[in-house]
Parts: structure tokens; C-alpha cells; sequence
């Protein structure tokens, strides 16, 4: 296959809307139990640590957070840094970015505001972990570590046809990754959660190396929903289906953090996604809205989705 029809195939694979289903209403969204190995990791977390939460979008741009930004807005990244506290950084999975992007990134953001990085598709979908991919590594790194305490857990994902196969790839990269960058990792194929034997190398390996492993709650990948943590880091990546349902879940979900926090948790990473991005910023000020009513938390909402008494649309 001539490489520029190959390049456009795998574009379009990116681009598919993973775990998206035609009738998000048949769907049991319900949370399943915690995986026995949760409150295990979770006892051994050091109380006094304080509570980390941070709550966000995937993306800022104009065109997928549609009736978000106010008329006249010049600058998206300023304006949605100053209403959420985080930014899940999908644009870094599509290209290298070089290091003054980073820069000019972290100098338009306020103190406090937390970038999570998704680590370049050359390392992990094109060149899948292999050898030739940790020299990327070290680029990616170098590029990204220029927003500075702003930069927040580095997550890989994997695409969902690497499977156990490529255990030795993990390994590799796993012993190679500098541990002062915090590292999330999540699989899609679903024989590493599975496969008994498979699912328990594989968390013990991120368990020993202080790895999160992500959780992702997405309507047609339950699968993907195995609720086993591997650190002190609940890092969730929460797919809405464009359906009413999608707020809904979202009580499970504060349900969920507030058992976890009871046990230990302290970092509490949480992304909204839609596979169409129309109501995005509402879900998060939606959860962000909850959260705060059942911690006494104040973690800011953001005030394009209030009316003038301070409700949410």
C-alpha cells in the first residue's frame, strides 16, 4: 500500500468516535464494583496529603466547545483557563509540539491551571512502543516539561489492536520513562483486563512504577470500566453519548470519588469527552457543580454556563 494512502487510513482511524453506539439508551451505564485490589492500594496512601481535584475539558478550541466562549473572546486558551482549573491536551497525541509552544502555553494560563499531556501517537501508534520510539520519548519530554509545574500526569494511550503480545514493549517502556514525569497508561484491547494472568502483570507492573492506570467510562466499551486502581491517582476519562443519560451518570461517578476519597484517594483527575463536543463545558460544570455541594469544595464554575443567580443552564 503506497504510504500516503496508508497515512490517510490511519488518519481516519484517529478520528473514530471509540466506544460510540447508535442507541445510547440500551445501554446499562451502571458502575460496576470496585476491583478487590482497590482498597488495598488505596490503605496505603498517606492521609495527610492534601485533596487534589481537577476537573476539565479535552480540548479549547472554539469550534467543538460551541455557546462556551462569550462573543468577542480573542483568545480561547486565556478565557478557558481562567473558568476550569485543567486541560486535558489531546493536540499533543497529533504532532510534536516544539518547546516554546509549551511555553507560550504556560504563560497565558493562570497559576494553579494544570495541563495532562496525551503522549504523541509516533510512540505509541505508529511506531507502537518499539524501540526506535524512545528517542521520541526523550523529545516529547524535553518539549513538554517547559510547562513546568503547570504540567501535570503524561498519559499514554494505546492503540485497542496492541495486545499482550507487545508485553515486552511495556516493559521497556515502563523501565524506560523517567519517573519525575507522572505517568497514566491506558489499554484498549480488552485481553489485558480479561486474561487473569495478563491483567495481573500488567497492573502489578504500573503499581510498582507509580503508574495510574485510566479508567474510561464510554458507552460501548463497559469493558474499559474495570474500576482498578494502581495508585493514588483516580485518572478518568468520562465519554458522554450526546444523550440524557450523560448527566445522570455523572451522580454515579460523584458516588463513586466520594467512597474512594473515604478510603484514601487524594488526586482526582476527571475529563469530559462527547463523541460530539456540544455539551462538554456543561457536563464538567455540571460534576464540578456536584462535587462541590458534597465536599464543601470550591472549585470554580464557569460563569458563561450561569445565569445571574449563579445557576447552571
Amino acid at each position: 500500500m503506497p504510504f500516503s494512502k496508508n497515512k490517510f487510513r490511519i488518519e481516519n482511524l484517529f478520528k473514530m468516535k471509540f466506544g460510540k453506539v447508535d442507541h445510547p439508551e440500551n445501554i446499562d451505564f451502571t458502575l460496576p464494583e470496585d476491583h478487590v485490589t482497590t482498597a488495598g492500594v488505596l490503605s496505603k496512601v498517606d492521609e495527610n496529603q492534601p485533596l487534589q481535584i481537577s476537573v476539565g475539558c479535552a480540548k479549547w478550541n472554539r469550534q467543538d466547545l460551541k455557546n462556551f466562549y462569550p462573543r468577542g473572546t480573542k483568545d480561547e486558551l486565556v478565557y478557558y483557563s481562567s473558568q476550569f482549573n485543567c486541560i486535558e491536551l489531546n493536540a499533543s497525541f497529533y504532532r510534536i509540539f516544539p518547546a516554546e509552544q509549551y511555553t507560550k502555553w504556560y504563560d497565558k494560563t493562570p497559576e494553579g491551571f494544570t495541563f495532562f499531556p496525551k503522549i504523541s501517537r509516533d510512540i505509541s501508534h505508529l511506531r507502537r512502543l518499539n524501540e526506535a520510539s524512545l528517542p521520541i520519548v526523550d523529545r516529547y519530554l524535553e518539549n513538554t516539561s517547559n510547562l513546568k509545574e503547570k504540567l501535570g500526569t503524561i498519559f499514554l494511550q494505546m492503540h485497542d489492536n496492541f495486545g499482550p503480545k507487545n508485553w515486552d514493549r511495556v516493559v521497556r517502556f515502563v523501565e524506560y520513562w523517567p519517573k519525575e514525569f507522572p505517568l497514566a497508561m491506558e489499554f484498549r484491547h480488552t485481553d489485558w483486563f480479561n486474561e487473569e494472568k495478563v491483567s495481573q502483570e500488567l497492573y502489578h507492573l504500573l503499581e510498582e512504577n507509580n503508574i495510574a492506570n485510566i479508567i474510561v467510562d464510554t458507552a460501548g466499551r463497559r469493558d474499559m470500566l474495570h474500576m482498578r486502581l494502581t495508585n493514588n491517582e483516580a485518572f478518568i476519562r468520562y465519554v458522554g453519548a450526546n444523550h440524557s443519560s450523560d448527566y445522570n451518570r455523572l451522580e454515579d461517578w460523584i458516588e463513586k470519588l466520594d467512597s474512594w476519597k473515604k478510603q484514601g484517594l487524594r488526586n482526582i483527575h476527571f475529563f469530559v469527552h462527547q463523541n460530539m463536543e456540544l455539551e462538554s463545558p456543561l457536563l464538567s460544570a455540571q460534576f464540578i457543580d456536584k462535587l462541590n455541594k458534597k465536599w464543601d469544595t470550591d472549585l470554580q464554575i464557569p460563569k458563561t454556563l450561569q445565569d445571574s443567580s449563579g445557576k447552571l443552564f
